[in-house]
């Protein structure tokens, strides 16, 4: 048997089977090309964002709306002065709009609850809210769970939820703290201070930073939830926006003019609010999170984290239902089990 003596200059070196080649050999292979797949294909199916906006009356919830779409996509933006009333009970009313921009297209749904903290007696008014953002959920799993499926379900699952908080200046008031304790583990809560330019700068650090304690005491968590970064990178940018949290918001859809520029603002006696400049309130940073930069990760997070955990429980009910009776009813949530997602 003769063997074949290595060459002195190969020694050392990684060896290469026959008809293997290297990466430089081998070229370009163009694995990169499902980004641009991914993207046409998302063109075309175009996008779904829900969001739903909490807090009494009067504190600018349709104005901020509009102002981060640039667009009339408000319920208060179509409604007639007849209708402008606030109502006895919660009602929750959600309204659809088309909007695209650059060729990308985007359902969105914005869903208002006129009456909350409105009334004499609030004690549990987020009960409805609740029901109704379960009921999402349940009407998603329906369509999952049917034999033949729609080739694409549609989602009306809320996917955020901003709660404004009244510019008090002082704490978190019992109704704020109850609402965000409950809802915040069945949905992404963004909290805002509403109509922050009431506040000097001082007493709004003071009160961003109140807030924050109240939240941590009650263990209250908002949107970027800790838990849910997925790597360091991820922590590091969530810290900032953490950090910042509750954002100190002003809405405006009228345009001045200032320095020779047309602005988003409010018109004061002593000068103009100019909403997206960040020296003068956070609404910049609030739209860069929900739209420009995390809308991706609010809508994953319904998904894989509070979708998924509503359809485990609502699975594992029906199983362990006696007499095999079924546990799922057709697009709502029985009555009784409404408020059992608190876990």
């Amino acid at each position: 048997e003769v063997k074949a003596v290595p060459d002195a200059k190969d020694v050392g070196k990684t060896p290469v089977a026959r008809n293997e080649k290297t990466n430089s050999e081998f070229g370009y292979v163009g694995i990169d090309a499902i980004l641009e797949q991914m993207r046409r294909k998302a063109m075309k199916q175009g996008f779904e964002f829900n969001i739903m906006v909490v807090g009494q009356s009067g504190l600018g919830k349709s104005t901020l709306m509009n102002t981060l779409f640039k667009s009339k996509v408000s319920r208060r933006s179509l409604m007639t002065t007849e209708e402008d009333r606030i109502p006895k009970t919660i009602e929750i009313k959600s309204i659809s709009h088309d909007i695209e921009e650059k060729g990308v297209r985007m359902k969105l749904t914005v869903i208002d609850t006129p009456g909350f903290g409105d009334q004499i007696n609030n004690e549990n008014c987020w009960q409805p809210i609740m029901k109704f953002i379960n009921a999402q959920y349940e009407q998603y799993l329906q369509e999952e769970i049917n034999i033949e499926r729609k080739k694409r379900i549609p989602d009306s699952r809320v996917h955020c939820c901003i709660y404004f908080i009244p510019p008090t200046g002082h704490c978190l008031r019992p109704i704020d703290i109850e609402f965000m304790r409950h809802l915040s583990k069945v949905v992404n809560i963004v909290p805002v201070i509403a109509k922050a330019d009431t506040l000097t700068l001082e007493e709004r650090d003071f009160f961003k930073q109140k807030i924050r304690v109240d939240l941590r005491a009650n263990e209250i968590d908002v949107y970027p939830q800790k838990e849910f970064d997925e790597d360091a990178e991820d922590r590091i940018v969530n810290e900032k926006i953490r950090e910042m949290i509750p954002f100190a918001v002003v809405g405006s859809d009228q345009e001045y003019q200032v320095n020779g520029k047309r602005l988003l603002g409010r018109k004061t006696r002593w000068g103009i609010v100019e909403v997206e400049n960040t020296a003068h309130c956070e609404f910049a940073y609030l739209r860069d999170l929900l739209i420009r930069t995390h809308m991706q990760n609010i809508k994953d997070i319904t998904s894989s984290i509070h979708y998924e955990m509503y359809r485990v429980r609502r699975l594992n009910e029906n199983n362990t239902q006696p007499n095999g009776q079924t546990a799922i009813h057709a697009n709502s949530v029985p009555e009784h089990e409404v408020l059992s997602h608190e876990m």
